[in-house]
């Protein structure tokens, strides 16, 4: 079963055993509460499930303590790890929104039947995020998209297609 990521361990926080976590979800009231289980999951090869048993906001962090682990000797290991859910944890979004993981790799094409490429990034902004579009022609530059309905006309995750409307400055020019 995939799982999603949902925070990044930057770093230990204090001598008894919390750790600092970049969050990377809409929704870390609920994710980081008290008694949830979490995936710990690092490029070595580490890999465990940790109950939370503290949590805290502290600056644009998320302190969090795990059971079983109550000093900064015992959460040395997961620096640079990973928190993870099961997709079966993920929430049901309304309709019109969409997880990232869902809009990664889909086939773009235009109103006109363009086939323009595939969504290789998204860039979260403060306004609205940004789909990245890499062109299927090599050489040729990105073409970014905000995602909003102006531009976005639909989007199909069975057919894993999305068309867009092409509008005068969305294409690069390749000069």
């Amino acid at each position: 079963m995939k799982e999603l990521t949902i925070g990044k361990i930057v770093n230990t926080h204090g001598i008894k055993g919390e750790v600092r976590i970049f969050a990377e979800t809409d929704f870390p009231e609920e994710r980081f509460q008290v008694g949830n289980s979490l995936i710990f999951d690092n490029d070595q090869g580490l890999r465990e499930t940790l109950t939370i048993r503290s949590a805290k906001e502290h600056k644009n962090f998320i302190l969090l303590g795990f059971e079983g682990y109550d000093s900064i000797n015992n959460v040395e290991k997961f620096k640079d790890g990973s928190l993870k859910i099961t997709r079966d944890q993920q929430h049901e979004l309304p309709e019109g929104e969409y997880y990232h993981h869902q809009i990664l790799g889909l086939q773009v094409q235009s109103t006109q039947g363009e086939d323009l490429g595939t969504i290789r990034e998204i860039m979260p902004l403060s306004i609205q995020d940004v789909w990245v579009i890499q062109p299927q022609e090599a050489g040729r530059k990105d073409i970014l998209v905000p995602y909003h309905e102006e531009f976005v006309k639909d989007v199909d995750l069975d057919q894993q297609r999305i068309t867009i409307e092409l509008m005068e400055g969305l294409i690069p020019d390749e000069n």
